[in-house]
């Protein structure tokens, strides 16, 4: 099985204060990988260094072959394309309409005609479960899951390899949630995506995750498949999964 991600003593320092002190992880191809751990642990800022919104202090990062701590300008552009970020809130653009936010990417990295983008953006609405009628809406006139699916939407516009998804399920209600735990799953079986995961939703971690890395005490206390998570020796595993700590 492939590797796309690894890292390698990762430290994260913001002033005086460790974030993370030597993460050790490896992602492979085709799985969805939870990034676990108690608030302010520093997931979404791993996330955010994957991605290359942020920089680590020390260690090594590898995403796609590229290792983003020294990876060129040119290099930096190319591995960009070849994933998609939805953030916590959808992070959609206020003043464009649903179809012209999913546009944008294909409009700034692209030589598509309009026509053939038009058409990869009815698909890309169509493909997360929104109507073809929600395309000239804009963002203040749809509800928070549709946020959610038409950011999704969006960074599925260039047809990433990777997927990163930041508290996808956060501020949705239970069959809303539930609704995007299975479109999650449909779009890794279609699209042959590797997803990466933030997440505080037990059951959507539950049905959707391969494996996981919980980030406790900056560092990872645990890393693999959660069917024996509870045997591990960490209060904030024994708390967050329902066990009894002993």
């Amino acid at each position: 099985m492939s590797v796309v991600i690894k890292a390698q003593g990762v430290k994260t320092v913001f002033g005086e204060k460790i974030v993370h002190n030597g993460l050790n992880f490896s992602i492979n191809k085709g799985e969805i990988f939870g990034l676990l751990g108690p608030s302010g642990c520093g997931k979404t800022t791993l996330l955010r260094e994957m991605v290359m919104l942020q920089e680590i202090q020390s260690g090594s990062l590898e995403v796609l072959g590229y290792d983003v701590t020294k990876i060129t300008h040119k290099n930096a552009q190319k591995l960009r394309q070849q994933w998609g970020v939805l953030f916590q809130a959808g992070a959609l653009f206020s003043s464009l309409s649903i179809a012209q936010n999913i546009a944008l990417p294909l409009f700034e990295y692209t030589d598509l005609s309009k026509k053939m983008i038009d058409e990869i953006v009815k698909f890309k609405i169509d493909i997360v479960g929104l109507k073809l009628s929600d395309a000239n809406l804009f963002p203040s006139e749809i509800s928070g899951g549709m946020k959610k699916k038409a950011g999704l939407a969006r960074a599925l516009a260039m047809d990433p390899k990777l997927l990163f998804l930041d508290e996808p399920t956060s501020g949705l209600d239970p069959i809303s949630a539930r609704d995007f735990d299975a479109l999650i799953l449909k779009l890794r079986e279609l699209l042959g995506l590797t997803i990466v995961m933030v997440s505080h939703d037990l059951r959507s971690i539950n049905d959707t995750v391969d494996r996981a890395a919980i980030i406790d005490e900056k560092k990872i206390v645990y890393e693999g498949a959660l069917d024996n998570i509870s045997s591990i020796d960490s209060k904030f595993i024994q708390t967050f999964f329902g066990e009894s700590y002993e």
